[in-house]
């Protein structure tokens, strides 16, 4: 498991540098990755995605929020809840942090086998049914 922290602390740092003219911390890369990829989430949708206590995900919000990059709506299906769109410029930096997700994950897996790959994608489902 502390191989798994490190290995994600280290795919964040390497994906800071590569958007470093966005100037998104880890935690902002890790909502816009996810929002980019499973649209308007609400508040618990993401915070269960990203990993991230509700409380600690209100500040990531609010800084895409104020860079304009995400807005707070009215869940429709339930009122008590904000889902989260990505503005236009949300969009646009979500698709480059999914591109750089993109060129790690395709360069990490070229020096792997195909039995590598599978033991791999097979410890993480375990690893998601365990929790």
């Amino acid at each position: 498991m502390l191989a798994l922290h490190r290995t994600t602390h280290h795919t964040l740092h390497a994906l800071s540098s590569v958007l470093a003219d966005l100037n998104l911390t880890a935690a902002e890369i890790n909502a816009l990755a996810n929002l980019a990829d499973r649209g308007a989430l609400n508040v618990r949708e993401l915070s269960a995605e990203t990993g991230t206590r509700a409380t600690t995900l209100t500040g990531v919000l609010d800084r895409l929020e104020n860079r304009g990059y995400l807005t707070r709506e009215l869940d429709p299906t339930d009122r008590r809840s904000f889902r989260l769109p990505l503005t236009e410029a949300g969009q646009q930096a979500a698709e480059r942090v999914r591109a750089a997700v993109a060129d790690l994950e395709r360069d990490a897996l070229a020096r792997l086998s195909p039995t590598q790959i599978a033991g791999f994608h097979a410890v993480v489902t375990a690893l998601q049914a365990a929790s």
